[in-house]
């Protein structure tokens, strides 16, 4: 997970935060780098794995997927039927597996039990984020959220809340985060990277036309889906700007925050705009195609030192590289943000990029060079074992030990105590809280689907589930006691 000063990038920042949406992260940006590639004039492997073989999973995920065959099927025949008034719930939801965590926030799988829909579900200890001082950004990328939509992001689709957790159900993107595949020596050819910038030039430019800047593009925040198509996630610094705005705040991970975020914090100035996120799209580029990064930047740098490095120091290339891959680099790695490629008009004249068949590559009918391997999930299996042995409060008790606290509280005395703050905070939180529903937004706009497309909704759903190792009978539902 990544660490309060990496994710934020200033001395004075929130304590660590949630897992993003949508997947485990293995590592922070400054874990050890992948190996380098090989040197100029040797061949190099297309996009794949390191043939060394992988560690053996702490379950044999295909025995406990053949055995839940059976109970699934049966689940299938007794699928229940909301009301349609009701609000979405834990209830609502299958809990498959768990797949990540952070200090006060965890991701797992979840089914959705009357649609047979799988996603993940990330889910943030109320109290946990009050003592952190991070309800304020759970709540932002909440507003954030249920505003935008698009084929490159990891898209919201419910919220809602008890009294112990704040929920959030997004797109559920098995192929695991570039952080992932890098630490598993990927070799990223330079046609994948370029398929990469073109898919987050796409999602970039819709983000600019919602106003928002990112503000934390790295490949920790960048998943793949099974075909292996890139999608932006975690919203949780991201910030939006209207009507010339200026953001100036010291918010991102180091290694990828633009030159002018530590010039506007050391020398004042007018700040930052949306260039900053095409600047981590390069040093993402750059360090999927060699392996670092192109700058020696961590967590621990100091700012005013890095203010001086970017004016010291060349980013060094690798001849082996195409003329044109060069040429984009350097254009997003351009540390003044007045000449550097900064937008999708920008991207779609740079020579590298002008065989792209942009209509195309939007429907995500081109194919990726790296597909990720179907047969396994691509994150830590420790998550699973963590949460059925050491997790204290796991969410498939929850049921169960909510109602023990309603019991406890509706027979204590209603005396004033120390923890009348906190209280407070929660109700705040409970109030304030905005329960969303995005199948039932679309219904409202298209209450009656095409039957081709009920058809070919339900074809895809079985086919992720089929994919899925599940675990069904390790960790039970939410509803289990």
């Amino acid at each position: 997970m990544r660490s309060g000063p990496e994710r934020r990038g200033s001395s004075a920042a929130a304590p660590p935060g949630s897992p993003p949406l949508g997947r485990a992260r293995p590592a922070g940006p400054d874990a050890p780098p992948a190996p380098p590639p090989p040197a100029a004039g040797q061949p190099r492997a297309r996009d794949s794995s390191d043939a060394r073989a992988q560690p053996r999973p702490l379950f044999q995920w295909s025995k406990w997927k053949k055995r839940m065959g059976s109970s699934m099927s049966a689940a299938a025949a007794r699928r229940p039927v909301f009301d349609d008034k009701e609000d979405v719930n834990l209830d609502h939801f299958q809990i498959l597996r768990a797949i990540g965590k952070g200090s006060f926030g965890k991701v797992c799988i979840v089914q959705k039990r009357d649609t047979e829909k799988m996603y993940a579900m990330k889910y943030m200890n109320k109290q946990q984020c009050i003592e952190r001082d991070e309800v304020r950004n759970v709540f932002r990328e909440l507003e954030i959220l249920q505003e935008i939509e698009h084929v490159f992001l990891v898209n919201l689709w419910y919220s809602f809340q008890d009294e112990e957790d704040m929920f959030m159900v997004v797109d559920l993107l098995l192929g695991g985060d570039l952080r992932y595949h890098l630490q598993q020596n990927v070799q990223f050819s330079e046609d994948t990277v370029r398929l990469y910038v073109c898919e987050m030039a796409l999602a970039l430019d819709y983000l600019r036309g919602q106003h928002i800047i990112h503000r934390d593009v790295k490949p920790d925040n960048i998943l793949l889906d099974e075909r292996g198509h890139a999608h932006l996630t975690d919203f949780n610094i991201a910030t939006i700007i209207k009507d010339g705005e200026r953001a100036t705040a010291l918010a991102g991970t180091k290694p990828y925050m633009a030159p002018e975020i530590f010039q506007s914090f050391v020398n004042g100035g007018t700040g930052y705009s949306f260039e900053v996120d095409w600047w981590s799209v390069g040093v993402m580029a750059y360090e999927l195609l060699r392996g670092w990064r192109p700058y020696d930047i961590h967590s621990s740098s100091a700012v005013e030192s890095l203010v001086q490095l970017f004016s010291t120091v060349s980013v060094q290339y690798v001849p082996a590289w195409s003329k044109e891959t060069v040429a984009l680099l350097r254009k997003l790695l351009t540390v003044n943000p007045k000449h550097r490629v900064s937008s999708l008009q920008d991207v779609r004249a740079a020579p590298a990029l002008a065989g792209v068949l942009w209509a195309e590559l939007s429907e995500k009918k081109v194919e990726p060079g790296f597909v990720p391997n179907k047969g396994r999930l691509h994150c830590d299996p420790t998550f699973e074992l963590e949460e059925m042995i050491l997790e204290s409060r796991p969410l498939h008790k929850k049921k169960k030990r909510l109602a023990k606290s309603r019991s406890r509280d509706s027979s204590r005395d209603s005396c004033p105590s120390e923890n009348d703050y906190l209280q407070d905070c929660l109700d705040a939180i409970q109030q304030d809280f905005v329960i969303f529903n995005r199948e039932k937004l679309k219904r409202s706009q298209d209450p009656m689907p095409e039957p081709g497309d009920a058809a070919e909704a339900s074809a895809d759903s079985d086919g992720v589930r089929s994919a899925l190792p599940t675990c069904g009978a390790i960790c039970p539902s939410a509803g289990s006691s």
